[in-house]
This record gives C-alpha cells, structure tokens and sequence, in this order.
C-alpha cells in the first residue's frame, strides 16, 4: 500500500518520503541554496545580538557550501563575528596539523578565510588519552548545551546511513562519545590515508541525540553513489542500522539532494507510482525495462495485466494495447546494438547509433586516468582502431598518486642497475633513489611525495598507458598526455578545474577536429577526478561548438569499472565476443602498476579486469533477460547533446 501524505505548503500529495526533501540539479546550486539559508540565519542571530550556534561536517559533501560562505563573507561582507561552530567528529587518534585532521581540513575551507573568532571553533580533540575522553565528551556537550543548542546543524551521510560517526547499530539516544569506526566508513576514507592499514580505526563523534536536539538539520548529499542509502533513509523504516533515518523523526530536518542522490526516490525512479505523469520516450522506455527486469520476463512477454498491477494503467489509457508498447521499446533497444561504434560504411543508418559518413571518422577518446580507457571501453576502443578510424587517446592526468611507493622505487633501482650496466654515469640517478628513500622513510601516511618521488609515479603510468595504446594498434602521435594542472597537487584533494586545464582540452580538440569524443560519464562523485575532467570536456566543446568542424562532432560518455548506465539510459551498446573480452583483459593487464596491491582500491576487492569484465557481462545479460540477442558482453555509451 502506499503511503500518501498532503503537503501542506503545495497543497500537492506526496508519498513514499518520510522528510522534507529538495532536489536540485547539481550540487553547486544545493550548496549555494544552503549557504544563503546560513547567511539569513547569521544575519537574524546579529540583528537579535545573539550568537548563531552551527554545527559543521566535515568530508567532500560540504566543501561547495563552505566555498559559497567564503564568497558570501569575501565579497558580500558575511561576517561571522557571531558564529560558534561545533564540529560533528575528528578521527582519534589525529594531530591538528594532519594533513587528514578536521581540524586543517576546516581551517583550509573555512576558518582561517572568514572573520570567525578562533576562540569560537569546537572541533573534537584527537590528541587526548583514552582516559580523558568521556570527560571531555561531556563538557563539549555542555558547551553546546549553555549557548542554548545548536540552531543548524550540517551533515553529510555515509554509505551505511551513518550520520557524524555514528555508524550502524547507533541508538538515537547516544551521546557524544569514543566510537569504533565501520569497515565500510574505513574502506571509504582509505584514499585519504593511502590505504586501509593507515586508516584510524576510532573518532570521536557528536552523539545522535545532540544532532536530534539541533533546531534545524540539513543532511546533504551528492552523486549517484549516494542514491541507495538516501532512499533508505529517507522511505524506509526508521532504524538503528541507518541511523540517518532517525531524521525523520525531527520536526525541521531537510534532506538537500542533487539529481545524481535523489535517482533512487521513488517520485523520481518511478515517477508515475507518485502522480500522473506525461508519457515521453525516454520515461516509457524506463518504465517498461524496469517491469520487465521486476518481473524477470523479456519484454515481449509482458501483458496488458502486468502494466495495469504495477502502476501503468495510465500508460495503457495513453497509447493505447501493451503489445504495441512492447513492440515500440524491443525496437528502440535492439537499435541501440551496434558492431561499428564508429559507424557502418555504406550502410542505412537511420536506425542505427552512429551515422555512416563520414566512413574513416578521426576520434578523440579521453581517459581521466591513464587506465580508463581500456578498462572502461577496451572493446570499443580496439574496434574503432581496426576498422580504420583515425583513433586518438588523450590522458588527462598522470594518475600518480595511484602508484605505490615500492614500485617507484623498484622502477628507480632498475634505473640504477641499468646505468651501470651499460656504463653509464650513474651519480645523480644514484642521489635521486637515496632522497627518494629517505623521504619514503621518514614520509607520514597520506604526506606528499617529493617532486622526485611523484614524477616517478607518473612515468611509470605514462610507460603502462602508452603499452596499451601500442596494444591496441596506435601509433605515438596518436597518444596524447594532457597532465592537467588541476590534479597535479600530490594529494587526493584537487585544485578547482582552472582556465589552463580547459584551455589545454580546447587546444587537443581543435588540433584533432574529431568527428567522435568519447569521455568518461562517471557522476558517482561531483568532487572525483572524474567529474572534474568531463566539466573540462563540456566546457571545451561548449566553446567550440560554433566551430565548422563541431558541426559534424557527436560526444559519448562511457563509464568506469563500478558502475554502468541504465539499459534505459544506453543510446549505444557495443557488443564483445569471447575472444574480444579476453583481449580487453590483456590491454588492462598493460597497467602492472595498478593490479593486485592498488592504493586505492576501494571497497570493492576484485581487480579491475574483474570489475570491467563483471560489469560488461551485467550489461550482455541485461540485454538477454529483456530478450534480445546474447552477447558475451557489452560496453555502453550515452551520447551528450551540446
């Protein structure tokens, strides 16, 4: 049965949401939207001469919010004189000057770029003994307590529904206390700390029951990533294991989403369960795999019953019997099939993906990392090459911080052995590896490498990705390596994406005058690597758009080894053989550097052959169970209209 609940500010019915939630299109708009709702309540406080009390989050989620607040103070004159901050958690144990500490992380964003008093700053202290700790728990609440609460508090959410570190299994009485850190929340703050063994076990986290007290919540969340435990907490059952479900328990709470975490809502997922909806394409095709898959049958075996006993009715009323309708969406997907991504030769390409002509197409592939492009389509990206495109691989950034420390300097040692070998002057190379082991030595978990240290690291990706091209068949002046200036920081944080890095993408594509851009559609992570090099793609082309050559110029976005797009999503799905998988394993296999012990790893254990392999065999057997051909396997693109 549904829920259903009459909002009271639209007048309009809701159902399934359990909490007030906002959905914007993408996290920069959310943030400014929440830093505007701060300034307003800043403002009140200073015109009632009274404090404001916030409570702050730490982690990517909050970053644009902080930014935005930075502006409001730099250029609008936001003074936070009045602000007391009181920070949801640090990691214990953790030194202030931590390159990992939330004590620099909110200096970096916030603190030291506003009017804050310093004595106004509670962040929990990481340096304290153990014994020490629950007394000082008790006069941090205290300190909340006496300015009369916390007027709004910030959170983030964790992929387990945490809330500050109150991991699953937290009770919504909890105070704030000494807490033993998740696996999962471990395994997602790794590529913080070069890797789980250096990750803190323990942090000290703000109770539940202080963040239920606060006068008013806004929990934030960004990316795809996040959808699943959104909908969680949002339309499931109120539980201990999602502690960031207890917010829907709070009588002023707001969960502010971008599109990417709100996928997975119910209004938004299947819109039509919610309200009467306009029937386009697009949302048939969705609505009509995704019953398909719910009941596990292809789609021409669906009956006008299964439309009308999950919610289709309407769609039936619209356009008429369901056999048509299974006809129509057979079609569209089995169009989306394609041996020839690059498209075919004196073929009718009225129903297929990618136009015929021009026949020898000049194609520009952007790889974020110098891995992305065999991992996530190796396939394609072999077949484009051997039916005569003329095919261009352009690595955005070196990937240097994805090397671990023994392997530069198994790489620098081999430099070493082979002067001498062939007599050459070794010296310098020799005063390279002892500063690089020294430094190695003596270099804290997460510290920067020395410049040395890190061109290494980037040669050694560079070498693996240029073995891969040459695997495929290019040849050196069809490989380009961007080394975008955004990235080059030595640490997991970026810069902002700057004018150099979009200017060097402008200057690639114009050289090339492709007739196919393919760039990776990674959204999982607006703050990612990723997200980053697509902006820098979208704004190149943008630019270029008016451009003679633009005219005849299609973008694909592909995805990586965690996740693909939706079989309602695919424009383009291009087909692998047996033969042709275990040929994308070899080009992957190029990149030594990252198989068995890769730094950042994430939760997910397999290699990233397995992942790529697991992912294209997902999509084949999509395809299948919806009954259409099977494939041993697919890589799938999405085409971006500019």
């Amino acid at each position: 049965m549904l829920k259903s609940t009459i909002d009271k500010a639209t007048g309009f019915e809701k159902r399934f949401e359990n909490i007030n939630t906002k959905v914007f299109e993408d996290s920069q708009t959310a943030s400014k939207a929440i830093a505007k709702e701060i300034a307003k309540l800043i403002k009140v406080k200073q015109s009632q001469k009274q404090p404001c009390v916030l409570g702050l989050a730490t982690g990517s989620s909050p970053k644009g919010l902080y930014a935005e607040l930075v502006r409001l103070h730099k250029e609008e004159g936001l003074s936070f004189k009045n602000v007391v901050t009181f920070n949801l958690d640090e990691y214990y144990p953790m030194e202030p000057d931590s390159v990992n500490s939330y004590v620099r992380f909110m200096k970096t964003l916030l603190f030291d770029q506003v009017d804050i008093l310093k004595e106004n700053c509670h962040i929990p202290d990481g340096t304290l003994s153990k014994a020490d700790i629950a007394d000082y728990c008790s006069r941090y609440e205290a300190k909340i307590e006496a300015l009369g609460g916390i007027d709004l508090q910030i959170l983030g959410i964790g992929g387990n529904g945490h809330i500050g570190f109150n991991e699953s299994g937290s009770l919504q009485n909890s105070k704030t206390r000494l807490v033993a850190l998740d696996h999962i929340t471990r395994v997602a703050a790794s590529k913080d700390f070069a890797g789980l063994v250096n990750t803190p076990k323990t942090a000290i986290t703000l109770g539940v029951k202080k963040i239920m007290e606060a006068k008013r919540v806004i929990l934030m969340a960004w990316g795809e990533a996040k959808s699943a435990i959104i909908r969680a907490s949002v339309e499931g059952q109120i539980t201990n294991q999602v502690p960031a479900s207890f917010l829907q328990e709070h009588n002023n709470a707001t969960f502010v989403l971008d599109k990417g975490a709100a996928s997975k809502l119910t209004r938004i997922n299947t819109p039509w369960l919610v309200e009467k909806v306009v029937w386009t394409d697009k949302l048939i095709r969705k609505a009509v795999t995704g019953l398909a898959l719910h009941l596990n049958k292809p789609i021409l075996m669906l009956t006008e019953a299964d439309y009308i006993e999950n919610g289709m009715s309407d769609l039936l009323a619209d356009y008429g019997n369901g056999y048509d309708i299974n006809i129509k969406i057979f079609n569209d997907l089995q169009h989306t099939i394609t041996g020839w991504p690059g498209g075919k030769p004196n073929a009718d390409d009225t129903k297929r993906p990618e136009r015929a002509e021009p026949a020898k197409k000049r194609v520009i592939i952007f790889s974020p990392h110098p891995d992305d492009d065999i991992i996530s389509m190796g396939g394609t990206f072999k077949r484009l090459h051997e039916q005569g495109h003329d095919v261009h691989v352009a690595y955005q950034t070196s990937g240097n911080i994805a090397v671990a420390d023994e392997e530069a300097l198994r790489f620098a040692n081999f430099v070493i052995d082979y002067n001498e070998k062939f007599g050459i002057n070794s010296d310098a190379t020799q005063k390279i590896y002892t500063k690089m082991v020294k430094a190695l030595k003596e270099k804290k978990p997460s510290e920067i490498d020395i410049p040395e240290t890190r061109y290494i690291k980037g040669l050694i990706r560079k070498g693996e990705a240029r073995a891969t091209s040459h695997f495929v068949g290019l040849s050196d002046k069809q490989i380009h390596f961007m080394e975008m200036p955004f990235y080059e920081t030595g640490t997991i944080d970026k810069k902002p994406l700057g004018e150099e890095d979009i200017q060097l993408t402008v200057d690639l594509i114009e050289s090339i005058k492709p007739h196919q851009i393919y760039a990776a559609g990674d959204l999982a992570d607006p703050h990612g690597t990723h997200k980053v090099c697509l902006d820098a793609v979208f704004e190149a082309v943008r630019r270029l758009k008016d451009k003679p050559f633009m005219k005849d110029c299609r973008v694909w976005l592909y995805r990586g080894a965690w996740q693909e797009w939706g079989v309602d999503e695919i424009e383009m799905a291009v087909p692998m053989s047996p033969e042709q998988v275990l040929e994308k394993r070899h080009g992957i296999f190029k990149h030594q550097s990252q198989k068995d012990g890769v730094v950042f790893q994430g939760s997910d254990s397999r290699e990233f052959w397995q992942r790529a392999e697991d992912r294209n065999k997902e999509t084949a057997d999509t395809y299948d169970r919806l009954g259409l051909s099977h494939y041993a396997a697919m890589e799938a693109f999405v085409r971006w209209h500019f």
